[in-house]
């Protein structure tokens, strides 16, 4: 009320955005590649290694081969990038209203006065503004997955894959369309999601990421016009390849942005992955398949002392559609651009970070959730002995074998939307004219061991894949 017009300064409890007030210090990791601090390093990165490039390849008499001690030098100032540049680079920005010609003349003030200054006007040749900005940007997604968001990943696959094969044997009634239907194991049930989320990772992380250094509407104009005997297309090739880049042959003034999206569009699926199996495992707390392993002082409700809420699960899922919402949204916004080049993508590709951020929040949560389950076998049984009728589907498939009639519908007639008692049951089954091993097999049935080969599938592909890993190491 009292607030109006207050200019509160900035810290975690006034920031706009969770990402930087209440889980600060959970997306720290990310603010080195996805911060503004860090589109600028990466900025200065490109601007700085065109500038060696250049020289290596001869590309033209006016700028030599630099010395051993000037390419020391730029590499002293690319490793060297602070917090202290970055202001420097926005107090330029204040005065040229232009983030990338503020680094251009960033760097030429840190050249000034050395064995570089004569080169300083090739900072930045023959380059437009998106020539650098795709090339950064690109470098931020690459560092950001393979620093970040591939190992937060791991950490979640490591987890389920140990619970999958400590769980691998352990009966549980399935639901289908919520019913009780067929039974499974809860470790297979685990490794689903492992083998999924496996998948999504492993596309995410050989997605390559494309970069383009082609000029103002992509045709080397300024490029040819200056040095018109070089090949700039085999040159740019060259350059964006070193930066462990794909090489965009084709391009407006900016790179499409089609790597990106499919890079979105990769942890979306990857996130529609996790968000299926929180709500899994949402559901099996509910259920009381999992107990949550409690910790001194925490309170689950502030009027029901007994509660220990999922809020691990329901946290990763509210985050996953905030991640989901932002991804979805620069997936189909940036690879539309009116004709060589509108500015719309650039406000856009300031919120890479908080796509990214919502993203690891919700690995994170999802994570601190599963550490916390302990399973509970004697629940599960509780629910697959009190549900008998299951057994329905191996006994008449038994009497299809054996020629038996209308298997099925004598076993709906018994069963449909009924609660049959093992005396039934039994005598159900000794009434059938069945060979006598096929009859002594059926009698012996138990919902808890009729899982099929659950526990041999889970087994066979965790032991698979703890051998991929160990041949990767």
């Amino acid at each position: 009320m009292g607030h109006t017009g207050m200019n509160l300064p900035l810290d975690p409890l006034t920031a706009l955005s969770p990402l930087d007030g209440r889980y600060a210090d959970k997306t720290a990791a990310l603010r080195p590649y996805c911060s503004e601090f860090g589109l600028i390093r990466y900025r200065v990165i490109v601007e700085l290694r065109w500038l060696a490039f250049l020289a290596r390849e001869g590309v033209m008499a006016e700028l030599p081969p630099l010395t051993e001690e000037q390419n020391a030098l730029l590499q002293r100032l690319e490793e060297g990038f602070d917090t202290a540049h970055a202001r420097r680079v926005k107090e330029l920005e204040s005065v040229t209203n232009h983030d990338v010609k503020a680094v251009e003349y960033l760097i030429k003030e840190q050249l000034a006065g050395t064995s570089l200054a004569s080169a300083a006007e090739f900072v930045h040749f023959a380059c437009t503004s998106e020539d650098i900005n795709n090339l950064a940007h690109a470098l931020m997604l690459k560092e950001a997955r393979d620093r970040v968001l591939l190992p937060a990943v791991d950490k979640l696959l490591d987890r389920l894959l140990d619970m999958a094969e400590a769980l691998a044997e352990v009966p549980m009634l399935s639901r289908t369309h919520g019913q009780p239907a067929t039974p499974t194991t809860l470790g297979k049930e685990v490794a689903n999601f492992a083998h999924r989320l496996l998948q999504q990772r492993q596309t995410l992380a050989d997605l390559p990421l494309p970069g383009k250094i082609n000029g103002a509407v992509g045709n080397f104009n300024a490029h040819v016009a200056a040095v018109p005997e070089a090949d700039w297309p085999r040159l740019a090739q060259r350059f964006v390849s070193g930066l462990g880049l794909s090489h965009q042959p084709f391009s407006t003034q900016i790179e499409p942005h089609d790597g990106m999206a499919g890079y979105f569009h990769a942890l979306v699926r990857g996130n529609t992955v996790l968000l299926d199996a929180c709500r899994d495992f949402w559901g099996y707390i509910s259920l009381g398949y999992f107990r949550q392993k409690t910790k001194a002082g925490e309170v689950g409700s502030s009027t029901m002392p007994h509660k220990v809420n999922p809020i691990d699960f329901e946290n990763a899922e509210g985050n996953l559609g905030v991640a989901n919402a932002l991804l979805c949204h620069l997936a189909e916004k940036l690879p539309v651009s009116r004709f060589q080049r509108d500015l719309s993508d650039s406000t856009t590709l300031r919120n890479l970070g908080s796509a990214l951020g919502y993203t690891l929040l919700a690995l994170q949560s999802a994570l601190r959730g599963l550490g916390k389950l302990e399973a509970d076998p004697a629940r599960m049984a509780e629910d697959l002995e009190a549900n008998l009728e299951v057994l329905a589907e191996a006994i008449q498939t038994v009497m299809r074998r054996h020629g038996l009639p209308e298997p099925y519908e004598q076993l709906k007639a018994l069963t449909r939307g009924k609660r049959i008692d093992r005396p039934g049951l039994t005598a159900f089954v000794a009434s059938l004219e069945l060979p006598a091993e096929a009859k002594t097999r059926l009698l012996s049935l138990e919902p808890a061991t009729y899982t099929g080969l659950a526990a041999r599938l889970t087994r066979e592909w965790i032991a698979e894949e703890r051998e991929k890993r160990l041949h990767k190491c």
